[in-house]
This record gives structure tokens, C-alpha cells and sequence, in this order.
């Protein structure tokens, strides 16, 4: 059995997800070793333009393997490639919605913190709680929460390893939205086919621009952001999308 699945509901969108329910979904090795490969292969499929990583009804992923965990030593982490999965996410330059149901703690959190967008149920809750099993996030948790909610709730989170509820979360800025538990995959697939409509270059480089400026300074992100504004006026779809404005029609954006 696929420890990850991945489905295509539409041409343009690939589903990425977490099939392992029996273990909540954690991240054991053989699970990020096909998270990584299921990503490598969305990214490397041109018609797809838009990713979404989701779990199931009741969990999204719950944390690292923890009977795994118990037998690494620093040897076996230092010889490991075990953030290779985050290196290939972090890549990725198409946009990444995350669907969230139940709960999404340690490196679930962390892999719904390399998406873009996070769309989350009701009953959902996300936390990096590894300080209460005696280590501390591993997979971006420390910079990425930082990054998204700011210094002092980040480090509450993580030095008490308090879980927050979905509302909590969108309320500091941790997640995009917050829907019914049994909405939450069919407004991420919404929220995806409105993307994958969009222009597939304007797309790529609103997410480079916006994530490289986030550690670079304003004068140097609004330099970046001036010349990818002037790189798409040599586009097709530019020239598409102005004219199906003047003439009142839908633009269709072929990615050129």
C-alpha cells in the first residue's frame, strides 16, 4: 500500500495525499521518502499547475513516527537526509494549498507550513509540540512559525507545546481560512482551479518574489518585484489577458 497517494481530479491539479491512517499519518521514513517523490512528481508534470496536500476526515498528519523516533541517535540524524522532503517542498515554484482536517502537529504542522495557502476545518488543531517528547522541531517548525505569526507566539507555542484550534490559528495569521470539517477538501479544490485558471508565469513569480523578499530587505524585494513586473509585459498572456479585458471575454493563459 502507497504510504502517499497521488490523484489527479483535474488536468491542472494534482492531490497529494497522506495515506497511512492506521499511524495518523506520521512521518516515518519510508512516508517522507514518498512525500518527497510524490512532490518531484507533480513538480516535474507541466500540465500540472496548482498542488494539494491533504490527509483524511480525521487527520492531516500528526507528527513524526514516534516508535521510529525512539531508536535514532545524532549519529543516524546526522548521516540521514530526512530534511531532503523539506528541501524539495521549500523548492517548489508551483503554489501548494494544504487542506487541513483534524490534527496537523510536529511535522504535519511543518508540512502545512511549506504551503502557500492553508484551508482548515473546524475541529482542526495545530501545534509543534516536540518539546513535551524531549526534542524540538526539526523541519523548518522554528523559522517557518516564526516567520508566519511573529516571535512571541511562536515561541509560546513551541516552549509549552500548546496545540491551537483552527479559529485560533487564522485568527494570528497561521492559516488562510476556516470551513466545515466536511468542506474543507472541496474549498482547497475551489481555491486551486481558481489558481490553475490564472496565468501560470504571474503565478510562478508572485510566489518566487513574495517568498524571496520575506528574507530580504524592503528596498531589495521591491527590486525583485519590479523586474519580474517588467519580465511578464514580454508574455503572451500579458498580451492575452489585456485583450480579453477590452474585448469582455474569459482570458485563456496557456503558461507563455
Amino acid at each position: 500500500m502507497s504510504l502517499v497517494l497521488l490523484e489527479r481530479p483535474d488536468p491542472e491539479i494534482a492531490v497529494i495525499r497522506m495515506n497511512r491512517p492506521d499511524a495518523m499519518n506520521a512521518l516515518s521514513t519510508p512516508t517522507r521518502e514518498e512525500l518527497a517523490a510524490r512532490f518531484e512528481e507533480a513538480m516535474a508534470n507541466d500540465e500540472v499547475r496548482v498542488i494539494v496536500v491533504t490527509g483524511n476526515e480525521e487527520v492531516f498528519v500528526a507528527g513524526a513516527d514516534l516508535k521510529e523516533l525512539s531508536t535514532k541517535t545524532t549519529v543516524d540524524w546526522a548521516f540521514s537526509d530526512a530534511r531532503r522532503v523539506w528541501r524539495i517542498i521549500g523548492a517548489c515554484p508551483k503554489p501548494i494549498i494544504a487542506a487541513v482536517n483534524g490534527f496537523a502537529l510536529g511535522g504535519g504542522c511543518e508540512l502545512a507550513l511549506h504551503c502557500d495557502i492553508i484551508v482548515a476545518g473546524e475541529k482542526a488543531k495545530l501545534g509543534l509540540p516536540e518539546i513535551s517528547v524531549g526534542v524540538m522541531p526539526g523541519g523548518g517548525g522554528t523559522q517557518r512559525l516564526t516567520r508566519t505569526i511573529g516571535k512571541y507566539k511562536a515561541m509560546k507555542m513551541m516552549l509549552t507545546g500548546e496545540w491551537v484550534t483552527s479559529q485560533e490559528a487564522c485568527d494570528m495569521g497561521m492559516i488562510s481560512e476556516v470551513v466545515a470539517d466536511e468542506k474543507v477538501l472541496d474549498r482547497a479544490m475551489e481555491i486551486a482551479r481558481k489558481i490553475s485558471k490564472m496565468p501560470p508565469l504571474s503565478v510562478k513569480l508572485i510566489k518566487e518574489v513574495t517568498l524571496a523578499g520575506m528574507d530580504a530587505s524592503l528596498e531589495t524585494g521591491l527590486i525583485l518585484e519590479r523586474k519580474a513586473f517588467e519580465t511578464l509585459f514580454s508574455t503572451l498572456d500579458q498580451t492575452e489577458g489585456a485583450m480579453a479585458f477590452i474585448e469582455k471575454r474569459k482570458p485563456s493563459f496557456t503558461g507563455n
